[in-house]
């Protein structure tokens, strides 16, 4: 699996952007981990060599207490060449401890030319087994290119820093320090040049500056960045993913490394950094449907208001193309599986304002999540909109309460239906019918994605009004403006697509 592969697999895993830095150093160490070691009255080691073993078990108990919060970890060479063959040890037993499932960027910043860089690429990747390092662009391509022959490696190009004085040199404009409207600065210069270079290239954009993440994103607007700065060093979280976040929430890399490893709970504080970076992109992804929503024409069904959910949605794969069976034996290129959404938390929230949006503009005492694709979605839409949340079972009990309907309801009550997808609409009418049966009003139900072959129409004439987010044909012509089908599968496409189920 290559670097990026496994990084938005564990991002998606694990709901998270945050990568977490190992940069031990003796003097930070916890006191526990050097008393431990000292203990030790196994072979003659070194006191350098004990050192080491503390190092390792720090590091190792950072990344137990904080792998299933994060989506990468990034140690830096220096603080290892620092402690010789002893700390080079170190930083191999380090990888070795971080699961395979989680990718390791090794921060080395190298750039040279020729057999130089050449020998440098071999040491981060063969020797040291990185997923990914960091890079100088001061010499051109020719330094990078040697790093670009490893396929399935991520390279992060030192563009704008995190330091203070980085702006020394990485803002000067390209028109030998004349005035200028500020489009030609050389950082910018930097990434356009870097990203061109090679698929694999991703830059480096300190958090502290998130303007300059700002003017990166907007010159190379499907690249990853690696945005150090948080937490030591006083970087606006909130700021910084504003600015540099992908239109699918994805896109940038939050590097912590001293406010987790240092802290008293690490597992704590990179906690509360993802809570916070989850946060920012919760806002991103609704400023950008705001955004969209304020300056799409009324006139236009096109989803532009919903571009962020859409194309995350299609990284998160619940829009898969290629080649598919179906239950009922047909083939199709396209697969659609909402149930997804349950592991990407932002995504979620993101879909559940959209249905909350819907719901109210209609009269309901209650919601009804369908079983049971339906039921994690409607419960996100009760969070969202403060309107309890009912569903029907799909297997009546014969034992406790023999309820066919769980939650708190009265007969009389206005339901609203909320069902991920719809097909034909069986699923619905099901629902409705026992709903109506039971002496509840519905007259209407909402879809996330309604896929244009009828179910619209045979709602009607069970009585149900159905509204939906989005519209398949809408969401497969913006998936081939942005580039993730070709134009010739959207439109061998039609709208004849495939779904977990018929619904």
């Amino acid at each position: 699996m290559s670097f990026y592969a496994k990084l938005e697999a564990a991002a998606h895993r694990n709901n998270t952007l945050l990568c977490v830095g190992l940069d031990p150093t003796p003097e930070a160490c916890p006191a526990r981990f050097l008393a431990a070691a000292n203990d030790q009255k196994v072979g003659p080691e070194s006191s350098i060599e004990k050192t080491c073993q503390a190092l390792l078990a720090w590091n190792k108990a950072v990344i137990e207490l904080t792998s299933d919060l994060v989506c990468c970890y990034k140690p830096n060479i220096a603080f290892y060449e620092a402690l010789g063959q002893a700390g080079m040890t170190l930083l191999r037993a380090t990888i070795a401890a971080v699961p395979q499932h989680i990718p390791v960027l090794l921060d080395a910043k190298r750039g040279d030319i020729g057999s130089t860089a050449a020998a440098y690429a071999r040491a981060c990747f063969d020797e040291l087994g990185a997923d990914a390092v960091t890079l100088s662009p001061y010499l051109g391509k020719d330094s990078i290119t040697p790093f670009a022959a490893y396929e399935g490696k991520g390279l992060f190009v030192l563009c704008h820093t995190s330091n203070p004085s980085a702006g020394a040199f990485q803002r000067l404009t390209a028109d030998n320090g004349q005035k200028h409207d500020g489009s030609d600065l050389l950082f910018l210069r930097v990434a356009e040049e870097a990203v061109s270079w090679s698929p694999a290239v991703g830059l480096v954009v300190g958090a502290t500056y998130p303007e300059a993440l700002a003017d990166v994103r907007a010159v190379a607007p499907d690249a990853w960045l690696l945005a150090p700065g948080i937490g030591a060093q006083g970087g606006d979280l909130d700021a910084a993913l504003k600015a540099g976040l992908r239109t699918d929430g994805l896109g940038v890399l939050v590097a912590a490394t001293r406010s987790v490893t240092q802290a008293d709970d690490p597992r704590q504080a990179a906690a509360l950094i993802r809570e916070g970076i989850n946060a920012a992109r919760t806002q991103s992804l609704a400023a950008q449907d705001k955004e969209a929503t304020d300056t799409a024409s009324q006139v236009s069904s096109a989803p532009e208001s919903h571009r962020g959910l859409i194309i995350g949605l299609a990284d998160l794969g619940a829009l898969q193309f290629g080649d598919f069976t179906l239950a009922s034996g047909k083939r199709s290129s396209m697969y659609v599986d909402l149930r997804l959404l349950v592991s990407s938390p932002y995504l979620m929230q993101a879909a559940a304002a959209a249905y909350a949006k819907k719901l109210a503009t209609l009269q309901c005492d209650r919601i009804a999540g369908v079983p049971y694709a339906a039921l994690p979605i409607g419960m996100a839409v009760a969070l969202a909109s403060g309107v309890p949340l009912i569903y029907n079972r799909k297997e009546s009990k014969s034992h406790g309460l023999g309820k066919d309907i769980e939650g708190l309801w009265q007969p009389g009550e206005r339901v609203v239906i909320v069902e991920d997808v719809i097909t034909t609409g069986g699923s619905i009418v099901s629902s409705a019918e026992l709903f109506r049966a039971a002496g509840l009003i519905v007259e209407d139900a909402i879809v996330l994605l309604d896929r244009q072959q009828g179910g619209m129409e045979n709602l009607q004439k069970a009585g149900i009004r159905v509204h939906s987010v989005l519209a398949l044909g809408d969401v497969l012509d913006l998936l081939s403006e942005t580039g993730h089908i070709p134009e010739e599968i959207r439109q061998s496409l039609g709208l004849s697509v495939s779904v977990g189920e018929d619904r």
